[in-house]
């Protein structure tokens, strides 16, 4: 099943994704999710990059059309570091 121009499931309730025809199961935190999982794990979130891949770009994946991921990013990247033991709640003295 490809991706479609509109939004069909809740975003919010998108944890446990199965494909049809495959056997496997695939987890899906909403943003907020992954930030709040994120810090409370000691972890600065310094860049959410979502990809646009080029206009001439290639894929041996089906999961989506080039048209399709260059109008919805269907891939990201956070960049977090380790965050000091009290970062953001430091008082100053």
């Amino acid at each position: 099943m490809l991706p479609q121009s509109g939004c069909y499931a809740q975003r919010l309730a998108c944890y446990r994704v199965e494909w049809p025809g495959d056997p496997g199961v695939e987890f899906h935190l909403s943003h907020g999710d992954w930030i709040r999982l994120l810090r409370g794990s000691g972890f600065d979130i310094e860049e959410l990059v979502e990809v646009r891949p080029p206009a001439d770009a290639t894929t041996r994946y089906p999961l989506v059309t080039l048209e399709w991921a260059r109008q919805w990013p269907c891939e990201e990247v956070w960049k977090c570091a380790s965050a000091p033991p009290d970062n953001h709640y430091r008082k100053e003295r």
